[in-house]
């Protein structure tokens, strides 16, 4: 019988020796401020209420970060990982289409 029934995902280090953690204090960029938004605004503070239906669960979150191929989990930064699992969840939601999504980008990358 084989002794490690489950494969480790890429992302999961848990339990593996590693360096320490240094915590740094910084400020966060714009961006990351509105994709935190955004994700508050997709799962709700506090549910289902007043007949609302969460665009999203955190475990959805989760899963699509846990997805990503390893070279994408490596080099992107936590707030990236969070707004590639949002749009990831929302397509697979059916609340945006890919189509949508393109047309945005066009239309963001024309007022910059």
């Amino acid at each position: 019988m084989k002794d490690n029934l489950m494969v480790r995902g890429h992302h999961d280090m848990g339990g593996l020796p590693a360096g320490q953690v240094k915590p740094v204090e910084h400020d966060y960029e714009e961006w990351e401020r509105r994709v935190d938004a955004l994700m508050v605004l997709c799962v709700g503070i506090s549910g289902n209420k007043r007949g609302k239906k969460r665009l999203m669960t955190v475990d959805e979150l989760r899963k699509n970060i846990e997805s990503l191929p390893p070279e994408a989990y490596d080099r992107s930064a936590y707030y990236e990982k969070w707004i590639t699992s949002l749009t990831q969840t929302l397509i697979q939601r059916g609340v945006i289409s890919t189509a949508e999504l393109a047309a945005k980008m066009k239309e963001v990358a024309r007022r910059a």
